[in-house]
């Protein structure tokens, strides 16, 4: 008989560290605030109709302003831009606006913001939020694209940022 054993928190982290993610700023603004975060949990779901996947924590009751807005823009980076990383993670320790301010920003359709010099901008209407444990998985409508340069991507794997 297979004996099951309970998995580590701990454990579990260091086994997805080996993950290779690209990194992405998800951003939103509404009558519920504007902020941005880091993410690395974030994907395609499907092309038809065009729909993103983003995983936020809810032990972070500043996240709540995604959901209640209804509306994200999902920024994926490139390696010049791991200080916006940085600065969004909350490494930095700067506040939301000075997060902002330290990168040019416009609007494509929800009013979310979207990062200007992204290697691809998907901007979003809520369409599903759904809790699971320490996480919010939101699944978004893309309503506006905007497609970037070809640069290097931004990516993060074994707790450190790299490029592709």
């Amino acid at each position: 008989m297979l004996k099951k054993s309970e998995i580590e928190p701990r454990h579990y982290r260091d086994a997805m560290a080996q993950f290779a993610g690209a990194v992405h700023v998800v951003t939103t603004d509404g009558v519920f605030g504007r902020r941005g975060a880091t993410v690395i949990a974030a994907c395609s779901v499907s092309d038809n109709p065009p729909t993103i996947l983003v995983c936020l924590n809810r032990e972070n009751a500043n996240n709540d302003c995604f959901a209640k807005n209804g509306v994200f823009a999902l920024n994926t980076l490139s390696i010049q831009q791991e200080p916006l990383a940085s600065d969004f993670s909350g490494l930095t320790g700067k506040s939301q606006e000075e997060r902002f301010a330290a990168a040019e920003w416009a609007r494509i359709s929800t009013g979310a913001p979207v990062l200007k010099g992204a290697l691809a901008v998907f901007d979003c209407e809520v369409v599903e939020a759904h809790d699971f444990a320490t996480h919010r998985v939101l699944f978004g409508k893309v309503t506006g694209l905007d497609i970037g340069a070809s640069l290097r991507p931004l990516l993060y794997h074994n707790r450190s940022y790299r490029a592709l």
